[in-house]
């Protein structure tokens, strides 16, 4: 397919207060204060490590934003106009043949701020959410914060490297009389596995029989390889009352800093939790985020289909490289997501911080191990691949290289 959208293009995201670029200290290396020194600039780094891309966002979205800004007030604001519920609904039924009641609506500034507040309404002081892992540290962050437990169910990997729920685990963790919630990720991050239609069954199963909360955080769906599939847990579970969904144009479109996720709610009485703590506050949403949103639902669907491939492309240049030059990593092209959750271990056991060796050894800003990630994460990185493949070529380089240098 000729590409319409310029996905080689290098954008220069420096003086724009952004975090990829100004708060990997902080994030990375809890260096709050820039003392840290490097043998790199910070502009020689190649970045590797925050979920946002490094490509421009699909035209269709800013033009909505400019449309938006000529109207000439941004005040308080909320969903109240039918043409997004619309919107959002055409989006879900063109992609996964599903469709959602506006009842069921209510809206964040993120999954994650959704994430502390609803593990702090669900959760006593000594129930516990079931978390797969490895996981992303924010679905342990909130938990801690917020003084709750979390019980940890280790995804296993088959003979092909492919990574694969244990059941058994799972259903004795859920067994548990203090177990409440399972804190639910699909696509998987950091691995990127799409869950089959058989595996979100069984996960189902074990919820309805032991009567648990699931927040389903679906934030990735349609982040897939070409040809993948998305299934919402809302379709698995079409009757299920303790079910809550998270969802986001903001990861597939490239628009994290605009604050704005779908929480989609059942439980009645919830929701009149959940809409009253954010009424006090947080229930304003920014204008801009819901135009962009809307625009992306209506308009974004040949910028994504486009994005998609050229992410594939760059999965099959990462593979080969690897392969290749450091036949040891353990690497599978994951059905979704940008990042690339590689295995490591076999060269870098010794090795008690990752990102501080490849940020000083490489040049190379990128997250991995425990330390960033949830149980089960020894040894590997994460890569965003969400960039011009000439920055993930010089990457891989100095990845390769710092490697065998030391090996």
């Amino acid at each position: 397919i000729k590409m319409k959208y310029n996905f080689d293009e290098i954008v220069d995201r420096r003086h724009t207060n952004a975090m990829n670029t100004d708060g990997f200290r902080g994030y990375i290396f809890h260096d709050f204060e820039g003392k840290k020194k490097f043998p790199f600039k910070d502009e020689e780094f190649i970045r590797m490590w925050v979920a946002d891309m490094e490509f421009a966002m699909c035209p269709h979205i800013i033009d909505a934003i400019k449309e938006r800004l000529d109207k000439r007030i941004l005040g308080y604001s909320q969903v109240f106009e039918q043409e997004f519920y619309d919107a959002y609904n055409k989006w879900s039924k063109k992609m996964y043949d599903w469709t959602y009641e506006r009842k069921d609506f209510c809206f964040s500034l993120g999954i994650i701020p959704a994430l502390y507040k609803l593990t702090e309404f669900i959760l006593t002081d000594h129930e516990y959410a079931i978390v797969n892992t490895p996981a992303y540290g924010y679905f342990k962050h909130p938990l801690t914060y917020n003084g709750k437990q979390a019980v940890f169910n280790r995804l296993v990997k088959d003979e092909k490297g492919v990574w694969q729920i244990d059941f058994e685990a799972l259903e004795k963790a859920a067994a548990h009389p203090m177990a409440k919630l399972l804190i639910w990720c699909n696509p998987h991050n950091p691995t990127g596995r799409v869950w089959t239609e058989e595996e979100l069954k069984k996960v189902a199963a074990i919820v309805e029989k032991h009567n648990l909360w699931i927040i389903s955080d679906e934030i990735h769906c349609d982040l897939l390889r070409q040809g993948k599939r998305h299934i919402p847990m809302a379709k698995i579970m079409p009757d299920y009352d303790k079910l809550i969904v998270c969802t986001s144009a903001s990861k597939c479109f490239n628009m994290a800093g605009l604050m704005f996720a779908e929480i989609l709610i059942r439980d009645e009485t919830l929701k009149e939790w959940y809409i009253a703590y954010t009424n006090s506050y947080a229930m304003n949403v920014n204008p801009l985020a819901i135009a962009a949103h809307q625009a992306a639902y209506e308009k974004g669907g040949e910028w994504l289909d486009q994005m998609k491939t050229y992410l594939d492309g760059n999965f099959a240049f990462v593979k080969e490289t690897l392969d290749r030059e450091l036949p040891e990593t353990h690497f599978v092209i994951p059905d979704a997501t940008y990042l690339a959750w590689v295995d490591l271990s076999a060269y870098l056991a010794d090795v008690e911080d990752i990102p501080d060796f490849f940020a000083n050894k490489a040049g190379v800003l990128l997250e991995g191990g425990d330390a960033l990630f949830v149980d089960n994460a020894q040894g590997y990185i994460r890569l965003n691949l969400a960039m011009p493949r000439t920055l993930i070529a010089e990457g891989l380089k100095r990845i390769v290289k710092a490697i065998k240098e030391r090996t």
